[in-house]
């Protein structure tokens, strides 16, 4: 009995050091909906394929499972993971856009524009195709892994959970006898199945502009590391050092394409943008651009929503009483309030205190003690 009672209070110390500790973890900033899913593009245009009007018979059947099954293509949009899209024949996309990128934001994102996917399973509907891609929304045998006969089970567990997505393509009054081409075609908002690279599918969900440049192979100030590799591919090589004009200021990276005689171009990145680029030609002047030039297309700085744990503008502790961002950046010191400047990366002298002076004590007055008494000798009597 005594065994069990102390069996129970090490299980009841642990649950409540699990649950101190998470809520000590939970005290973290988060970050908004509307910053998450900031750039997640929502535009769509529907697909005009014309269908036929006879019904998908069990060979059409067969023949989309044998051509689609395994097929690999790209993303041409952020894809949530589960079961969350229904894309109409040559319709719309369900859900909308505030309801895409709510769904994105609480389920999470299993593929990005550009990303690779495969479709690992093709089942069929009355009025609908249903295509699970990267493994699909759910883990396989999930039933049969909680059954076991003689404490075996059934079907081994491996505890990863499924990050897959699936895409649901319905038919107004049911499927039609289709092919795997037409089925591809009217995916084509969503996927894309061409014959192309990961570099090439993502420049096909830019804005016409950075489609255009990256396909003639030009590098814009302001483009990201991705577009660049789209536009360039991987350079020759990579330099990391300091800017000449500012040895303090931090590193920046620069990728090298090209070498003598070829033309060769200098693509410098601060961060993950470009902010210069230089293009030097046999028999021409250096070529620079500087300046942004993607127009209203440069996304906007990475901010976070103030949440848990942050410390807002105006907050006494931190002594900043104007909600201006000085308080937050100015270095800690120990001047006080009245005490003169001292200039930028100068060394002052060290002053130390001085040392206050004892007042003398007053003189002690000499006074006369008397002689020291000697003992007398005693004689001893002689023998």
């Amino acid at each position: 009995m005594a065994l069990s009672t102390s069996r129970w209070a090490l299980i009841s110390a642990l649950f409540a050091s699990t649950v101190s500790a998470t809520a000590a973890c939970a005290q973290v900033f988060v970050v908004g909906e509307k910053t998450a899913t900031a750039n997640i593009a929502t535009d769509f245009t529907p697909t005009h394929i014309p269908l036929p009007n006879d019904a998908l018979t069990e060979r059409g059947r067969r023949d989309l499972v044998r051509n689609l099954e395994a097929e690999q293509g790209f993303a041409h949009r952020a894809l949530p993971m589960g079961a969350g899209i229904t894309l109409q024949a040559n319709g719309q996309l369900a859900p909308g856009a505030e309801q895409y990128k709510q769904l994105i934001y609480k389920k999470g994102e299993s593929s990005a524009p550009g990303d690779r996917i495969v479709v690992t399973a093709v089942t069929f509907k009355p009025d609908r195709i249903i295509l699970d891609l990267n493994g699909g929304p759910y883990a396989k045998h999930r039933f049969l892994s909680h059954i076991s006969l003689n404490d075996a089970p059934v079907a081994a567990n491996n505890s990863q959970p499924a990050t897959g997505s699936r895409v649901t393509l319905a038919f107004e009054g049911g499927v039609p006898e289709i092919s795997a081409p037409e089925v591809k075609a009217l995916l084509e908002p969503v996927l894309d199945f061409g014959v192309k690279n990961s570099e090439a599918a993502y420049a096909d969900t830019l804005p016409a502009p950075l489609k255009d440049a990256i396909a003639a192979h030009d590098v814009l100030v302001g483009m990201n590391h991705r577009m660049v590799l789209a536009a360039l591919g991987a350079p020759e090589s990579k330099v990391r050092e300091h800017d000449p004009g500012n040895p303090d200021g931090p590193r920046f990276e620069e990728w090298i394409y090209g070498h003598v005689p070829q033309t060769v171009k200098f693509v410098r990145f601060h961060a993950d943008r470009v902010a210069l680029v230089k293009i030097a030609a046999m028999g021409k002047p250096m070529e620079i651009h500087d300046t942004n030039e993607l127009g209203d297309y440069l996304p906007a700085a990475p901010t976070h929503q103030i949440a848990l744990g942050d410390a807002k503008l105006g907050d006494p502790k931190l002594g900043d009483t104007d909600g201006s961002e000085a308080a937050h950046s100015a270095p800690p010191t120990l001047r006080q309030q009245g005490d003169p400047e001292m200039p930028a990366n100068a060394s002052g002298r060290v002053q130390f205190p001085q040392q206050k002076q004892s007042p003398t004590p007053p003189p002690v007055p000499a006074t006369v003690s008397p002689a020291p008494s000697t003992p007398s000798q005693s004689s001893t009597p002689s023998q």
